[in-house]
């Protein structure tokens, strides 16, 4: 295989080198702010093996520019409202990633630094599909 210009840690690096990251606490504490939306890039099965943040939008990593992006056939109206948004996904790789394209395309966006993985061990509430 040959070597790769980029590797996926250094792109997570470059991302958070210049996007803004959220700690846990601090977006426990937004969880109910009707100004915040967190965005859950993660795969569904994610969600329904781990849970979800309650309130949170779930906008698949795949889909998120198209849904993000007005003149996208795919926009989602939730993206056009004057909040702030945060995306998480399960580490904080993706999401970081995620963050810095959609900031790239003009699209004001933070992202939780640690991911899901931590987030009911530091207190952040959890409910699963089907279940409230």
């Amino acid at each position: 295989m040959p070597k790769l210009k980029l590797s996926s840690a250094e792109m997570v690096a470059q991302s958070r080198a210049r996007i803004r990251e959220i700690e846990t606490p601090n977006l426990i504490a937004l969880v109910d702010d009707p100004n915040t939306v967190i965005v859950d890039i993660r795969d569904i099965r994610e969600r329904q093996r781990s849970g979800f943040i309650p309130g949170s939008f779930h906008a698949p990593r795949g889909m998120l520019e198209f849904w993000v992006d007005p003149d996208s056939p795919y926009f989602k109206e939730i993206f056009g409202e004057e909040k702030q948004f945060v995306l998480h996904c399960a580490s904080g790789w993706r999401s970081a990633i995620s963050a810095a394209t959609l900031c790239d395309m003009g699209f004001e966006v933070a992202h939780l630094r640690e991911g899901f993985s931590t987030w009911e061990a530091q207190g952040g509430p959890v409910e699963f599909p089907g279940k409230t």
